[in-house]
């Protein structure tokens, strides 16, 4: 991933929320006199301002292969970021009071996404042993009472054979074909394929059911025109009155 200055500053002074702020002295690279900074810890880079209220970080020290201890310094409440490594440099900084530096120390040790790796390792191991329990074993087994036995397991009966079902004739188009029964000859072509069975005939529909469709749709118009008429009227009556509330009792 690629940071430049821009990003690196908008992430110090925006809006999510910091793991640790306050004031601290730095001691410089060059000249070991301490200067008084405003330190704010996000995830695992830990930015600095020359005050509380400045736009821009001075720096950025990024908490990775590194270790937080004590040391002796000539200011109080010292301590120091110590990375790997021949030419790395060690950032020595101080606190104003114990309780701070105490905070310091701590946040910034847990800072490191290594730190946050051995956390999940921990919990996942945890989360495992109560699960399953620390042997392996089925951690849902264990506090069962003494006199608690496993039922005898019971062998499975064979189920009761069933008399065969009779054959059944194969179809063909919906309707058996009597003549594909075993032994049955069926006719053929010239070609020597076996011909198709017939189609069965087509249901034809008696003159009175036609009969009795016809009145039954003969009905059903002259019911709809009936109920047409008789709504009408009704809203005709209702919009009547209608008309003579809204323009009110007459002189």
């Amino acid at each position: 991933m690629k940071l430049n200055e821009r990003s690196l500053a908008f992430y110090a002074t925006c809006d999510s929320p910091a793991d640790n702020t306050g004031f601290l002295y730095k001691r410089g690279e060059r000249h070991t006199a301490y200067h008084r900074r405003w330190f704010v810890l996000k995830g695992n880079m830990l930015f600095y301002f020359e005050e509380r209220e400045s736009r821009e970080p001075v720096g950025v020290i990024v908490l990775e292969g590194c270790t937080v201890e004590l040391c002796d310094s000539a200011e109080e409440f010292a301590f120091a970021i110590r990375f790997g490594g021949t030419k790395s440099r060690t950032y020595v900084l101080a606190a104003e009071s114990q309780a701070a530096m105490e905070s310091w120390v701590k946040s910034l040790s847990r800072a490191s996404f290594d730190y946050m790796r051995l956390v999940v390792r921990e919990l996942e191991k945890q989360l495992e042993e109560m699960r399953w329990g620390p042997a392996g074993g089925c951690g849902g087994c264990r506090g069962l009472p003494s006199s608690w036995k496993p039922k005898p397991s019971v062998p499975e009966q064979s189920p009761e054979r069933l008399p065969a079902l009779p054959a059944i004739l194969p179809k063909e188009n919906g309707c058996a074909v009597w003549n594909n029964a075993p032994g049955a000859v069926r006719p053929h072509d010239s070609e020597g394929n076996p011909r198709p069975p017939p189609l069965p005939p087509r249901r034809r529909a008696s003159s009175s059911e036609a009969g009795s469709a016809g009145a039954a749709a003969a009905e059903s118009s002259s019911t709809f025109c009936r109920l047409h008429e008789q709504y009408g009227r009704e809203v005709a009556r209702l919009r009547q009155d209608w008309l003579e509330r809204r323009r009110g009792p007459r002189p």
